[in-house]
């Protein structure tokens, strides 16, 4: 007898098989790997890709919501594993791939999305040497980016306030794993900054598996580290454990302990330097001295310098004598010249004026000061000056006659 055949529409059937997927719990939660082609980012944010194998391949999306927790930037070629559930796309009468996480296939899956970002950022630069700051050797302050508890923080402080306990000591607590971790380390780096808290930070955290250091894996805080203008030491994990922080910090200290005793200088070792200084300072001194010494033993030695002060003495007497001869010479030359200057003066004092008052004469002159010379200078009434030998006398001319 043969079976009826239904006859249904295509939406009927679509429904009817995206009803058959989505009561299927299999397909609910379902990891499926594969090699990533088509690969594509909307402009929203959301990703399509196709996952192939050797004979067939497999319609996927990944929305934003979900591609934004992405540790790694997908690429055509890929191998990766995908979780997520499955659905039908019933007005295409497709069904695909709905992905809430994805990840590199395959072991080492966080070092492979590791490596991609350590590749990019080396090309970029922020590895390089040349952008590397020298810590500062006696430092002031000195910022500690880590968790507010643990061995790490532990061992920071205790070795920070052995060596070097004049440095003041700011913790700046952070997450150091799990979700916004990062953010939070990128965050404390930008306002020690800001801030200017600090004269060099330690970054770091204990040991752990990839998975629990990865926040110093993150692009968030590698940038962060090469953004600050404060000389940063990474110390993250183990000697063996190697971040991308550790390559773009100014420095890599193997443990969070060496990462302190890197940050400051040891005190002790400070003040036996200062004392061997000291010493050998003196010594030298001493040393030079006592050359010194000697030079001047051997010039006092010296026939220059025993004969000295007979010689002085004999310059004294000279200096005297020379003394006296300079002052009878000037003696002479003076007794001469005053004779001289006598014998001139007499001579200018018989020919003065003056010497011919003395004798009883008389110098007039008008008001004017005009030398009176002769009677018809005056007239009867004109007042003139007569200047005497012990000085002078106002007249007036009562009468004026001429011989």
């Amino acid at each position: 007898m043969e079976r009826e055949v239904m006859t249904v529409s295509v939406s009927q059937l679509n429904h009817y098989i995206y009803r058959v997927i989505e009561h299927n719990s299999y397909l609910k939660d379902i990891c499926i790997k594969g090699e990533i082609s088509n690969f594509k980012r909307h402009p929203s944010g959301h990703i399509y890709l196709t996952l192939k194998d050797e004979a067939s391949t497999l319609r996927t999306v990944m929305f934003r919501s979900a591609a934004s927790s992405l540790r790694f930037q997908p690429e055509d070629g890929m191998r990766v594993i995908a979780r997520g559930r499955i659905s039908v796309y019933e007005a295409g009468g497709t069904y695909q791939l709905y992905i809430e996480r994805m990840d590199p296939d395959g072991e080492g899956a966080l070092y492979l999305a590791y490596e991609k970002l350590k590749k990019g950022l080396e090309a970029e630069g922020l590895f390089d040497p040349a952008f590397k700051k020298p810590l500062p050797a006696y430092p002031k302050t000195v910022s500690v980016v880590t968790a507010s508890s643990g061995a790490a923080v532990r061992d920071i402080l205790n070795i920070l306030k052995r060596r070097y306990p004049i440095a003041d000591v700011k913790l700046f607590p952070v997450m150091v794993q799990g979700e916004g971790s990062a953010q939070q380390i990128a965050e404390a780096i930008r306002l020690l900054n800001e801030k200017e808290l600090g004269d060099v930070i330690i970054v770091g955290r204990g040991g752990g598996s990839i998975e629990d250091l990865w926040s110093f894996n993150e692009e968030i805080v590698a940038r962060a580290i090469f953004a600050s203008k404060i000389p940063i030491i990474s110390a993250v994990g183990h000697e063996t454990d190697f971040t991308i922080a550790d390559f773009v910090a100014d420095l890599r200290a193997p443990t969070p302990s060496a990462a302190a005793e890197l940050a400051v200088p040891d005190m002790a070792e400070l003040a036996q330097r200062i004392a061997g200084a000291k010493s050998a300072l003196f010594t030298e001194m001493r040393h030079a001295l006592l050359l010194a010494q000697k030079s001047l033993d051997n010039l006092s030695k010296h026939p220059a310098m025993t004969g000295f002060s007979g010689r002085i003495a004999e310059k004294r007497i000279l200096t005297d004598q020379l003394m006296k001869d300079g002052q009878n010479a000037l003696t002479r030359y003076l007794e001469k010249h005053r004779h001289a200057l006598s014998v001139c003066a007499g001579k200018l004092n018989a020919l003065s004026p003056l010497a011919a008052l003395s004798r009883g004469y008389a110098y007039a002159s008008l008001p004017d000061g005009t030398a009176l010379r002769s009677v018809e200078q005056l007239a009867e009434g004109n007042r003139f000056q007569l200047r005497l030998a012990d000085g002078t006398a106002q007249c007036k001319a009562e009468t004026v006659n001429q011989d």
